[in-house]
């Protein structure tokens, strides 16, 4: 059931692993086909170095293993929730990198300095509130969904495709499950630049809006004119 997805969402997760995103067993992807309503997920707990796309896990829109012989990813339910809000996402990652958990811990947004930034993300990469301590204890994951649907809000999603999750993480999101690691590798490098720029010069201004409208339109925009006309990112 859904090979090819399967290949892919492994393909994405050892992508990651490769980009050095992750270490052990931490960080997960997904993807969804959405004609199925079914999602493709790394499984919970095992090791990337002996992972096969044959392990990844096939749930419903509910959670509930449709099939796989291990447990779903237990970041699944967070997954969902955005696949259920933003019918353009195609796969969803989640890291514990080290510049955009620092970020995350400090309950900063990254700031948008520079053209490196502006490239892929249309603004400042949001962090979201605390959850309560009520929203820990009933449904950690599922609320971690929820927060990061809140703290979105009103913005269209695939402008800034990653969010950081205060003292937890970063999550991102994309086209395909290559894309969303795409951008979850991007995410953690332009929180490392920001902050570097923050130490170097802690009044720096952020990126002029006319020149983040550049940099972004000409990557993403209705005329975009950056590359060959292929870029799925």
């Amino acid at each position: 059931m859904l090979e090819q997805l399967k290949k892919d969402v492994y393909e994405a997760n050892m992508e990651l692993w490769n980009q050095g995103m992750v270490i052990y067993t931490w960080g997960n992807v997904s993807g969804i086909d959405r004609e199925k309503n079914l999602v493709v997920i790394k499984p919970s707990g095992v090791s990337y170095e002996t992972m096969t796309a044959e392990d990844m896990v096939v749930v419903d829109m509910d959670g509930n293993v449709v099939e796989g012989k291990y447990k779903p990813s237990s970041d699944t339910a967070t997954h969902l929730i955005l696949y259920k809000k933003y019918s353009d996402i195609g796969g969803v990652v989640h890291t514990h990198s080290t510049w955009a958990v620092t970020f995350a811990q400090a309950g900063m947004d990254i700031p948008a300095f520079g053209t490196t930034h502006a490239d892929y993300f249309y603004g400042d990469i949001p962090c979201t509130r605390d959850l309560t301590k009520e929203e820990i204890e009933e449904a950690y994951e599922k609320n971690t969904g929820v927060v990061i649907v809140e703290t979105i809000g009103e913005k269209n999603p695939m402008e800034i495709p990653g969010i950081v999750v205060k003292n937890h993480g970063p999550f991102a999101w994309g086209k395909t499950p290559s894309g969303a690691v795409y951008n979850a590798v991007v995410l953690d490098k332009v929180a490392e630049m920001a902050y570097k720029t923050m130490t170097l010069n802690p009044n720096v201004p952020k990126v002029h809006q006319y020149l983040l409208d550049k940099h972004y339109f000409r990557k993403h925009g209705v005329n975009a004119y950056y590359g060959q006309g292929s870029e799925e990112h």
